[in-house]
């Protein structure tokens, strides 16, 4: 019963608040301090909110607790410490938000040396964060008045806390017109310039990393703020000065000008890349691809492009000669000349690059044969899929991208300058009506020989087979070009242009590549194509064909569960989908509730008419269930009737198998069976027995025309034979099924009573 349990809901939180002498570590020690926090605990919060309580949750989580404790408790109460003072609890928000001496504790702890503790760094970054979100105006205002907070910031920089808590200054400030007032200060305070100073080679690998992953989200932030607020008439200082020709210049100076390191390459090459996007990737990309048709999209601005022109030659370079690694040990032995990546990191810039389809970039990339030089890259690091998956976005962004082109190989100033001035945007621009080519296109083809060097790659790939040798790990990206080259030819926007290039292919080589698209590659491609798993059946059966049919094919799955996944969440989500909190609620109150259930189940089948099946099934049907006619009076089901019990007698074999005796076999026919399940040998035995008497036979023909009629009237048999194993069939007649259904709704009634009791 229920008083043999303890239910005292009161949590020890008050018991211990009762006492006069409590303090805050001995709160701190009860696990449900958090819950009764986020409950708001009237008690509790008053006594966390003291002045002298506040200050030392806001120690606990800014200085070092002592190093000769345990470690498994030494950051225990900074925790607990962190997570009460960021419950997000109205009343501890406005005494840490609006008490200044607080506020100075918690800032005072920027003023500590580098390296900062991480852990507590964390929970400096969330509780400043925490306010930022909930109490904005006081904690802008105070952080606007401490002259060296962005310097303390970014000499912290190497600490990946200082990146969140510089990120949540940017994008969890509301509203719109405070948010722009932080975006100028932070501006005035040229915390952009700042951080591309920090990727520098002097600097530390910890400062450089976190320096250019902060703005690469600025940039990304920036960009999607901007898109969702478009009717804010200032635009965003931040993105204005990293998009800025000056900003990209000093950038690249840092990362080429002197010593040259990896890391810098790398880190410097990332904000490039960033500010070259074209279109974002993740969630959100992925749901507004389904539900507007289109990925989100930027323009790349022409100052970015301008800015890294002149720097091409520094990639190009650093293609031929990267920073110095040492031989790496791999799968498939020692690799004495790693490929690098910093070099990665060249051919990613150089493949964005070339999906801009900028005329000035696309010469300087042909003067300086850099597409030659992937490809010389491509086929000497086999197993680098990296490189590969580049190479080949730039080959397609060649054979893609022609109408731009064509405007400036015409030299004319005025469409060049056009074309430069403003943002790139290929989809803007005529085509021209000269038919003129491109370079690119005829760079790629007559001097970097492309159909050539993948003929002679695939041959001599074939022959290391052929060998016994290991297939080379870039073949996959190579047919993916070749299918390219192919599919450009036969319509694209340069197929005149590439189909001349294969005509002035020498003879031979012209004779290879058309065997080889002939028979190579279209068997390479039926190979890939394959399906993993036969649809054939080892053997055929209508049946399995049904089965079949009833499911829908892969594409169609794969589209269900795509938009399933990308569903959002609405307020109305409960009532589309899953349970509510009705179908929970106390069954006392509606006592038809299990029953209500019941009724809405749908038994509805969606039959193919065209089924293997349905011709066989109307055919039972035919033999099985007599029509209904109309014209027959309908008979009483209340009318008294004599029920009639049949007894059977089987005898069993040795080998399982039954025989009726004749006085069973005599009695089924007396009664009209017509199941058809009497055997020959019982039927033979039938026929031998004399015929009943006359008066039998008037009273059976009687009751077989009644059982006849009923069963016309019913669509069913009004028969139900219940065997058991001694040999006995009870049958029943008609108007004993409704005692027979009542029974039946009974038991689903102390099923459906019972379960609903036992829940209760």
């Amino acid at each position: 019963m229920f008083w043999k349990f303890d239910l005292n809901t009161t949590s020890h939180v008050d018991k211990l608040l009762d006492k006069e002498d409590v303090t805050l570590h001995e709160l701190m020690d009860e696990d449900d301090i958090l819950q009764e926090c986020k409950a708001q605990n009237r008690k509790l919060l008053d006594f966390l909110c003291q002045q002298h309580c506040m200050e030392e949750l806001v120690n606990l989580i800014t200085h070092e607790p002592p190093v000769d404790m345990d470690e498994k408790v030494r950051f225990k109460y900074p925790n607990t410490a962190c997570e009460l003072l960021t419950s997000d609890v109205p009343q501890i928000n406005d005494k840490l938000g609006g008490d200044e001496t607080l506020l100075n504790i918690l800032y005072d702890f920027l003023d500590h040396e580098p390296p900062l503790n991480p852990l507590l760094a964390s929970f400096f970054s969330k509780t400043i964060g925490n306010l930022i979100a909930r109490k904005t105006e006081q904690v802008i205002a105070f952080l606007r008045r401490k002259d060296k907070f962005i310097s303390l910031v970014l000499k912290h920089i190497d600490t990946s806390a200082m990146m969140d808590l510089l990120l949540r200054l940017i994008s969890c400030v509301e509203p719109a017109t405070l948010r722009q007032e932080v975006l100028n200060w932070l501006n005035e305070a040229k915390i952009i310039q700042r951080l591309v100073e920090l990727i520098h080679s002097s600097q530390d690998e910890d400062r450089q990393s976190n320096a250019s992953q902060t703005l690469c989200d600025i940039i990304r932030l920036s960009r999607d703020q901007s898109n969702q607020l478009q009717d804010i008439p200032e635009p965003d200082p931040l993105l204005t000065a990293l998009e800025s020709q000056e900003c990209v210049e000093q950038l690249l100076k840092n990362m080429f000008d002197g010593e040259q390191t990896e890391n810098c390459i790398v880190n410097g090459t990332q904000v490039l890349l960033t500010l070259l996007e074209t279109r974002r990737s993740g969630v959100e990309g992925l749901m507004d691809s389904y539900t507007q048709g289109f990925e989100r999209s930027y323009t790349v601005n022409s100052s970015i492009l301008h800015g890294i022109e002149p720097r091409l030659k520094d990639f190009h370079q650093l293609l031929l000669s990267p920073p110095k690694k040492t031989a790496i040990l791999t799968t498939i032995g020692v690799l004495e000349e790693p490929l690098g990546n910093a070099r990665l990191h060249g051919s990613r810039l150089i493949a964005a690059l070339l999906h801009t389809n900028t005329p000035s970039i696309n010469q300087e990339l042909c003067r300086l044969s850099t597409m030659n030089l992937l490809l010389d890259l491509f086929f000497k690091y086999t197993w680098n899929n990296f490189l590969h998956f580049q190479v080949e976005l730039s080959i397609a962004a060649i054979l893609s991208h022609s109408v731009q082109e064509g405007r400036t190989i015409t030299n004319d100033p005025e469409s060049r300058e056009e074309v430069l001035n403003g943002n790139v945007a290929t989809e803007n621009l005529e085509t021209p009506e000269t038919n003129t080519e491109n370079i690119m296109v005829t760079h790629l083809f007559q001097k970097c020989c492309l159909v050539q060097r993948i003929l002679d790659a695939w041959e001599a790939n074939d022959k290391i087979q052929a060998e016994g040798g290991m297939r080379r790990g870039n073949m996959g990206h190579l047919t993916r070009i070749a299918n390219a080259v192919v599919q450009n030819m036969e319509k694209g926007p340069m197929q005149t242009q590439i189909s001349e290039f294969i005509k002035e292919l020498p003879e031979d080589c012209r004779g290879r590549w058309e065997s080889f698209v002939e028979e190579t590659l279209t068997e390479t491609n039926r190979r890939n194509t394959v399906d993993l798993v036969s649809t054939h059946h080892l053997h055929s059966s209508s049946e399995d064909e049904d089965i079949e049919s009833a499911f829908p094919n892969e594409l169609s799955l794969q589209q269900a569960f795509s938009e399933y996944q990308i569903q959002q969440m609405t307020a109305n989500f409960v009532d589309q989908f899953g349970f509510n909190d009705e179908e929970f609620a106390d069954q006392d109150d509606n006592i038809n509730a299990p029953f209500d259930r019941i009724a809405e189940i749908n038994f509805n089948i969606d039959a193919d008419d065209d089924s293997p099946n349905a011709s066989l099934f109307e055919a039972c049907c035919s033999e099985r269930i007599q029509q209904f006619d109309d014209n027959e009076e309908e008979e009483d089901i209340w009318e008294e009737k004599e029920i009639t019990y049949a007894t059977q007698v089987k005898s069993r074999t040795r080998f399982g198998a039954s025989q009726t005796s004749e006085s069973s076999s005599k009695s089924d026919l007396e009664n009209g069976d017509h199941d058809g399940s009497v055997d020959s040998e019982e039927e033979e035995e039938t026929e031998q027995q004399p015929p009943p008497s006359s008066a039998n036979t008037t009273k059976n023909n009687i009751s077989e025309q009644k059982d006849s009629d009923s069963s016309e009237e019913g669509g069913f048999s009004s028969r139900w034979w219940i065997s058991r194993e001694t040999g006995g069939v009870l049958e029943i007649s008609k108007e004993c099924r409704w005692m027979v259904l009542l029974v039946f709704w009974g038991s689903l009634w102390n099923v459906f009573g019972m379960s609903g009791d036992a829940e209760n």
